[in-house]
């Protein structure tokens, strides 16, 4: 593939840029969680202060329009108001925002509150993605989540109350505590209120979280994966049935209502993240990535000495992970594309492996384009890597 330099997104019309900010404290510790937060807040505001200096460092590095802004985590709920709205002013100052740029904080619902959502929108934030995970208090409290099943319903109605329509909730299937009947009714609530996007994500056991202690301790049953993946499937036909678009492997929304900013990632565009472990990827070749370390990011960003890795992506692991991203989404994988960046014989090679799992059922091809069945979603990260290359 030595003529593929450059990995361009392969959906046509595609310009965004996207900034994250990544908040990383939680008040408690969920015990399958692997993300880098912290449950120490005292460093809370400093950490805002660092943030605002990357942003105001990096600024060179963007020259692209930004469409979306997305506060991450962590729980970025827990920052003050005032913080997030300084965050957002300073990256308004220094960088184009487009008029209708899509905004998100991620929130939880026992930060959910009319003076917090009516502040929130005053400063400019347009959409909500709430973790929700669940309505069942035993499976809230097994996943020692920081709210309650009380909460988990009536933030919705506070939301939705309070005048916001962007929203997204989170959903967990697939812990051992979670019955088929019991996650219909999880979606039913998010239906019948008509929350307009979605994201369902299966229960990992990641190491070195308490939830891989716990498995591994026989403190706790371990997880089902047969009973994942019929979950996942009830979860899909359950949420299609209902009008939901199955747009990406875990995410659903209705029509006009995907996440731009997560669609991003998925089609190529270039992003930056700023905060301890946040990623950034420049569109074309190159990725960088923040220290996982709160205090040693806020003493680089005070000292202005930046503390980060970065790597060059080869056209083979471009192409790798074109396969990756573009198989988890509803449009699928362009062999024209793939012919297009990185010659005949990759798009040759693709269609060679593909046999395989067409017999089986797991994909189909309509007009240059392959995209995953039902059944072939099950089994998304194992189809890619039979299709990587070396």
């Amino acid at each position: 593939f030595a003529q593929s330099q450059i990995y361009v997104p392969y959906l046509k019309g595609i310009h965004m840029a996207g900034i994250y900010l990544h908040i990383p404290f939680c008040r408690k510790a969920c015990h399958y969680c692997n993300f880098h937060f912290s449950t120490q807040l005292d460093a809370i505001y400093e950490m805002a202060e660092a943030l605002i200096a990357e942003a105001i460092i990096r600024k060179k590095e963007i020259t692209e329009p930004i469409e979306t802004i997305y506060f991450g985590g962590g729980t970025p709920s827990l920052l003050s108001t005032d913080r997030v709205e300084k965050i957002l002013e300073t990256i308004r100052i220094h960088y184009t925002i487009v008029n209708d740029a899509e905004i998100t904080l991620e929130a939880n619902p026992d930060d959910i509150s009319r003076k917090n959502l009516n502040d929130w929108k005053d400063i400019g934030i347009n959409r909500l993605s709430i973790g929700i995970q669940s309505f069942l208090e035993e499976e809230l409290q097994w996943m020692n989540r920081a709210h309650n099943a009380s909460q988990s319903l009536t933030c919705i109605d506070e939301i939705l109350n309070a005048g916001w329509d962007n929203i997204s909730a989170d959903l967990i299937f697939g812990s051992p505590l979670l019955s088929n009947e019991q996650l219909e009714k999880n979606i039913n609530i998010l239906t019948g209120k008509g929350i307009p996007h979605i994201s369902c994500y299966a229960l990992t056991v990641e190491e070195k979280t308490t939830l891989h202690h716990q498995i591994k301790t026989k403190k706790s049953l371990p997880v089902n994966s047969e009973k994942q993946a019929e979950q996942f499937l009830l979860t899909m036909h359950k949420l299609i049935a209902s009008g939901y678009e199955h747009y990406e492997i875990s995410n659903y929304a209705l029509p006009g209502k995907r996440s731009r900013h997560n669609s991003s990632y998925w089609q190529g565009a270039p992003y930056w993240g700023f905060g301890p472990s946040a990623h950034s990827f420049d569109g074309k070749n190159s990725r960088r990535w923040n220290v996982s370390n709160n205090q040693v990011y806020i003493n680089s960003w005070s000292d202005n000495k930046p503390c980060y890795e970065t790597e060059q992506l080869s056209p083979v692991q471009q192409l790798n992970e074109y396969i990756m991203t573009s198989l988890r989404t509803i449009e699928g994988l362009s062999l024209k594309h793939v012919e297009n960046i990185f010659g005949n014989d990759a798009a040759n090679s693709i269609i060679k492996k593909l046999i395989a799992f067409d017999n089986k059922g797991l994909l189909v091809m309509n007009d240059n384009f392959i995209t995953l069945t039902s059944e072939g979603k099950l089994f998304a990260d194992g189809i890619s890597a039979e299709l990587f290359f070396e």
